[in-house]
């Protein structure tokens, strides 16, 4: 789960700031896809990989809650322990709504099923096409938001699955994981926002 979880971490990172090049005009995304797409081998081996790191992510997840329901059938009359904040307590919903989010994502601009004003290679059109319908922007700012929260459970807790932490340092592993979905976060949800407000048009 962590391993994989790095990587994808690592994906949404450099994803997100291909994606920030909006902001420097239709010429320069289009370009950066236009790039993706040259390498095809590359870009291909990049895809099963990550694919691959989907799955195990998935299928270590679903372990995981089996392993936790069967060490405790019997349900707490009250469970509150200390840590467990909102973003703990909602993994097992954020992890398949973010699951089914990046299918509709694939859909809308990979593919163009989704997208009704879809051009194929030019980025730039698709995206602002898209999130000029409110409705498709606020569902992608609320899965954005979705995945901010799934970010930082994960950053925080995979330094202890490594065992990154003692009591003195463990602020340092929750301060990163604070940054680091804040930053996601805000970074993707500018976009559709940005669309939607007339900033990008």
């Amino acid at each position: 789960m962590a391993v994989t979880g790095i990587i994808l971490f690592g994906f949404v990172v450099g994803h997100m700031l291909g994606n920030l090049q909006i902001y420097l005009g239709q010429e320069q995304l289009d370009h950066y896809a236009e790039l993706l797409q040259a390498n095809k081998p590359f870009l291909w081996a990049f895809r099963s990989v990550l694919l691959f790191c989907v799955s195990v992510h998935i299928w270590a997840a679903v372990v995981i809650w089996l392993r936790n329901r069967s060490a405790r059938p019997v349900k707490y009359k009250m469970f509150q322990p200390p840590g467990l904040d909102y973003a703990a307590r909602t993994m097992v919903w954020s992890g398949p709504i973010v699951a089914l989010f990046i299918v509709y994502h694939i859909l809308d601009f990979t593919v163009g099923t989704a997208n009704p004003d879809f051009i194929k290679g030019e980025v730039y059109h698709n995206v602002v096409a898209s999130f000029s319908n409110p409705v498709i922007a606020l569902v992608y700012m609320a899965a954005c938001l979705l995945l901010a929260f799934h970010l930082y459970h994960g950053l925080w807790s995979l330094f202890q699955t490594f065992g990154w932490d003692h009591p003195r340092f463990g602020w340092i592993r929750r301060a990163l994981a604070i940054f680091f979905s804040v930053l996601i976060g805000a970074g993707t949800i500018s976009i559709p926002l940005a669309v939607l407000t007339g900033f990008v048009r």
